[in-house]
């Protein structure tokens, strides 16, 4: 198997509604930079990433610039030899964690094509399918409970709430989603928008009806972080503070969280992803796979990862499903909830550009 070509296509994705997070402007649509690797056998890996000022902090245009750099430099490099391909790529996405995420990814597809199995079953193949959480946006109380309840219908028994504005309208939106769907689960993501004293006001109050609280204070607060964690009674995991192997491992040495949420497009693919998770489950800490707002081919990554590790104890992926033109054509299925691996080589999906 010989790399032969490599192709850098950058898209615009719409999304049905505007995305609103704690401290950011609305997100109206991201763009998707798309990495094609085609061998002599006329076989193609795909790889992903996103970039948009409010999720990901990093420009397009350099973004693009730095893609094309490697895609001149991949056909040189032998398709499976990929720990060797990623380091001489390292020169030129250490400064673009969406250009290393989208190579990265490129590279562990085309090692699937090549083994002809499954991503998540090459790596470790601890189970075959995970339920997701769906996330309900910032809103006023009523719409809160309206869309958990369309969420409900569509067959999702997980909420992520997003939060971190309001600290008491918080409460009363996840009380009021608790109080018509007793048996779902609910989890908080505050996206580091609340003080110590509001994050443990909110864990205090909502003790016996959420699953666990992410990133309750900014992410370089990482003392206040610790100082929710210890006092919180219930579980505290950091999102934004998580940036790599290095920041993961600090966490866990300095036990300043009960878990770390990974995020394969924010840490550079899923080398770096299965670093994190392997710190964590060292340390004994739980694993979270989050995603952004993506298309599918970075979900199906993700949930490569999640379906591959037995330490991977949450599954938020559901960042694809309020995007309007994904090309992707997934390998996965979601059913009531629940995200199912079909047994197709590689990440297992196809892209129509």
């Amino acid at each position: 198997m010989q790399i032969t070509h490599c192709e850098v296509i950058p898209k615009k994705l719409s999304l049905r509604q505007p995305v609103q997070m704690a401290r950011q402007e609305k997100i109206e649509s991201i763009m998707a930079i798309y990495v094609r690797l085609e061998t002599l056998d006329r076989r193609n890996a795909w790889g992903c990433a996103v970039t948009h000022p409010s999720l990901t902090g990093e420009n397009t245009e350099d973004v693009l610039n730095a893609a094309q750099v490697c895609a001149q430099r991949a056909t040189d490099l032998h398709p499976t030899n990929l720990e060797y391909s990623l380091a001489e790529l390292m020169p030129y996405t250490q400064d673009f964690p969406a250009v290393k995420c989208a190579f990265d990814l490129a590279f562990y597809d085309l090692l699937g094509l090549a083994a002809g199995m499954p991503l998540y079953r090459l790596l470790g193949g601890y189970r075959n399918r995970i339920q997701t959480s769906v996330t309900i946006p910032i809103c006023g109380v009523r719409d809160s409970v309206q869309i958990a309840e369309q969420r409900a219908q569509a067959g999702f028994r997980m909420f992520k709430i997003k939060g971190g504005v309001d600290p008491q309208e918080d409460v009363q939106r996840v009380r009021a989603i608790h109080r018509q769907m007793s048996n779902h689960h609910l989890r908080l993501d505050a996206d580091g928008g609340y003080s110590v004293r509001d994050a443990l006001a909110v864990a205090t109050q909502l003790k016996d009806i959420l699953e666990m609280i992410e990133q309750p204070v900014p992410e370089d607060d990482l003392d206040g972080l610790c100082e929710v964690t210890s006092k919180s009674p219930v579980p505290i995991l950091a999102d934004q503070s998580v940036k790599g192997p290095a920041s993961a491992l600090r966490l866990a040495a300095e036990r300043t969280v009960d878990g770390v949420c990974v995020k394969v497009s924010t840490c550079g693919g899923l080398n770096c992803a299965r670093q994190v998770d392997n710190i964590a489950r060292a340390a004994r800490l739980s694993t979270m796979i989050g995603c952004l707002v993506e298309p599918g081919l970075l979900i199906a990554a993700g949930l490569t990862l999640a379906l591959s590790s037995p330490n991977v104890q949450y599954a938020d992926l559901d960042g694809s499903l309020d995007i309007l033109n994904d090309p992707t054509e997934a390998g996965f299925r979601l059913e009531d909830g629940w995200l199912v691996a079909n047994d197709v080589p590689g990440l297992g999906c196809s892209v129509n550009l």
